[in-house]
């Protein structure tokens, strides 16, 4: 088993069978808690125009995401999971468009079997392909932290590894904290920056005892985001 830690939106250099992509602040925390609230299932788009096109396909679909950080004019949510939490969404999809995580899953769908996660579902995911997957022999993992230059991501990255290899080399506290103060992190708790809210980062986290992980599913013309029942 090799598990390898790359950082940024772009393919790494090396395929392997399984790769999980991680954003914590907020992509796949907003997945999270999507699903948590009744969300069905949620498809990746590369651009702001692709998903307006699904959308007019769909009109019941919900188009959530962000371009630098803010919300997409036209689009029904923003990429708030402080936000997102306390809409219904029973029975919903939801159409997703952000810089970095869904662009990075994009281009890393070469993988037998692709997963997402915030820090909210790391210890969850991780635990799943360690039991369920990683034990073939040979198998082998790489891990992105979406973000091309965040704390944040990279320190819930080595939290998966550790986890995946049983080393307990980097601690949940230690992660929680190096989120709070990655540079990423800093514009939530600027009271001028009035489109940011702290309460996200209280979000983003948080280890929740969800019982499912999030998987990709590749089959289709579009990327899905699937629940898979991890019990």
């Amino acid at each position: 088993m090799q598990a390898r830690i790359y950082q940024g939106r772009e393919s790494p250099p090396v395929k392997a069978d399984i790769t999980v992509v991680i954003d914590v602040i907020r992509a796949f925390t907003v997945s999270h808690y999507a699903f948590m609230k009744g969300i069905r299932r949620i498809f990746l788009v590369e651009s702001v125009k692709q998903a307006f096109q699904v959308k007019k396909q769909h009109p019941e679909y919900l188009l959530a995401g962000e371009v630098d950080a803010l919300k997409i004019e036209g689009f029904d949510l923003d990429n708030s999971p402080y936000y997102i939490q306390q809409k219904d969404l029973e029975g919903k999809v939801l159409v997703q468009k952000t810089t970095n995580g869904v662009r990075a899953t994009l281009n890393n769908l070469s993988s037998e079997h692709v997963f997402v996660t915030g820090f909210t579902n790391a210890r969850k995911t991780a635990e799943f392909i360690r039991e369920r997957i990683f034990r073939c022999n040979g198998a082998t993992i790489n891990i992105i932290a979406s973000h091309p230059c965040g704390d944040d991501d990279l320190a819930c990255a080595k939290y998966v590894k550790s986890i995946l290899e049983d080393s307990a080399s980097i601690s949940e506290e230690e992660v929680i904290s190096r989120i709070q103060q990655s540079h990423v992190a800093e514009k939530f708790f600027d009271k001028d920056k009035k489109d940011f809210k702290r309460e996200d980062i209280y979000c983003c986290t948080q280890e929740l005892n969800t019982d499912f992980v999030m998987k990709v599913n590749k089959t289709g013309r579009i990327p899905v985001i699937e629940r898979v029942n991890a019990c």
